[in-house]
């Protein structure tokens, strides 16, 4: 599945390094194509400040529902 800037998706496993868990929301703020498939993903918190960004692969994250 190819997702687009702005979609908000739902982490599928915990990145500890990160301080993420399975479950939480972040927003697609760039997708990469080389030299793999990737997305850059905002994670923030209620207030609205930026927790955590990183690349993270497709498989990482589903779209939210």
């Amino acid at each position: 599945m190819t997702y687009s800037l702005f979609d908000v998706v739902v982490l599928t496993e915990d990145i500890p390094g990160e301080g993420l868990r399975a479950g939480m929301r972040g927003t697609i703020i760039e997708n990469y194509s080389l030299p793999v498939e990737g997305y850059e993903v905002e994670f923030c918190d209620a207030e609205g400040r930026t927790v955590a960004q990183l690349a993270l692969s497709s498989d990482q994250f589903q779209l939210e529902k």
